[in-house]
């Protein structure tokens, strides 16, 4: 007779890529899949078993699956909702209604991230430097734009440099109503005209909480295809692997001979991640200009964790191979469900956890979900 594993895990994806006839975003959408397969193989050993669960279009039959699974935790690595960028950040609000701990960032974070105008309102609050934009939500209001140019246009809520294009980088007004245009025509959603900055584009890849520590940088490296044209990843140069985009864009790790501008580069990084209330895990993007300014250009707390990916290399760089990251990301979510250990002589009552904001809604209740309670063990 065998015993059930001890502990259970179900890693949530996004199955639908398939489901718009035409998807600017589908390779991005489809890669979520293999991600959840690699992180499966990498869990699944011993006492621990991790299962994929798709989030098939729009339907949410995978709630009530979640109810009657009651996992110890669960991955979340849903980027999108029946094709929908924005449907991110329900994912969490369900897995908070369900009492459910999870990996990564909570709701608001998400939506922030996605919503690049909110985001970048909020670092300027903070003092993080990140470059002069506007929302342009209809084409008239482009001439209401009044940033100097070089800008870059944007979707202003995808993410995975959906929407990039060589002609997302203008020079003049009539360019940047062409490619404010051609945002609004094909995403359905505002533009985000941002003045561009030359320079070298460089990754911050952050893991943990407290502490929370950056992972050996990243940095993307431009062929020769890019002497004449804007330093830009576009989405060709990120997902699709026979274009020349793609291959005269590796990234590698970042060397920096200037130990200040290094550490300038990894406080603006921490800084974004903190305005914007990250946890765990994800990636700040950053365009460093001649001058040594970082400015913040992305801010990603649902990465690409493929084994192959640029959060994966990285961790490898800093001695973490992938099954190693990939148990790493399961504790530290646990660590902030649950609370850390304390060596102080415990008293009698109820156990204390550290920070009582990050309580599942519905943990208090009696309603069978104790077993969830209990404490277990890019730069593409």
């Amino acid at each position: 007779m065998h015993s059930a594993p001890r502990m259970h895990i179900a890693i949530l994806y996004n199955q639908d890529h398939e489901l718009l006839e035409d998807d600017p975003g589908r390779e991005a959408r489809e890669d979520v899949t293999r991600v959840a397969s690699a992180l499966s193989e990498a869990l699944t050993r011993g006492d621990v078993h991790a299962e994929p669960l798709a989030v098939e279009g729009s339907r949410l039959e995978f709630v009530d699956l979640l109810a009657r699974m009651q996992p110890d935790l669960v991955i979340n690595l849903c980027e999108s909702l029946a094709a929908d960028s924005r449907g991110e950040m329900i994912i969490p609000c369900l897995l908070d209604m369900l009492g459910l701990p999870y990996t990564g960032s909570p709701a608001l974070s998400l939506g922030l991230a996605l919503h690049k105008d909110k985001a970048k309102e909020l670092l300027r609050a903070r003092g993080v430097s990140t470059p002069g934009f506007a929302r342009v939500a209809r084409l008239e209001d482009v001439d209401t734009v009044q940033l100097p140019f070089p800008l870059i246009v944007k979707p202003s809520r995808e993410d995975a440099s959906v929407g990039i294009t060589h002609d997302s980088v203008v020079h003049d007004r009539a360019a940047l109503r062409r490619a404010v245009e051609a945002v609004l025509r094909t995403f359905h959603q505002p533009a985000i005209v941002e003045q561009f900055i030359s320079g070298r584009e460089i990754y911050v890849p952050l893991l943990g909480n407290s502490p929370r520590r950056a992972l050996p940088l990243t940095e993307i490296s431009f062929g020769k295809i890019f002497e004449d044209r804007p330093n830009i990843v576009t989405y060709a140069a990120k997902w699709e692997a026979s274009s020349a985009d793609y291959q005269q864009t590796p990234s590698g790790l970042c060397q920096l001979e200037d130990p200040a501008l290094e550490a300038r580069i990894v406080q603006t990084a921490m800084d974004a991640f903190t305005a914007l209330e990250c946890q765990d895990y994800g990636r700040v993007d950053l365009r460093v200009s001649p001058q040594g300014v970082p400015y913040v250009i992305d801010i990603n707390p649902n990465c690409d964790l493929h084994p192959e990916a640029g959060f994966a290399k990285a961790a490898r760089a800093a001695g973490i191979d992938y099954p190693a990251l990939a148990t790493r990301l399961v504790e530290i979510a646990l660590e902030r469900t649950h609370g850390h250990q304390s060596p102080r002589r415990k008293g009698s009552g109820a156990a204390r956890f550290l920070d009582p904001a990050n309580r599942n809604v519905l943990a208090g209740r009696n309603d069978g979900r104790g077993r969830a309670r209990r404490s277990r063990a890019s730069a593409e």
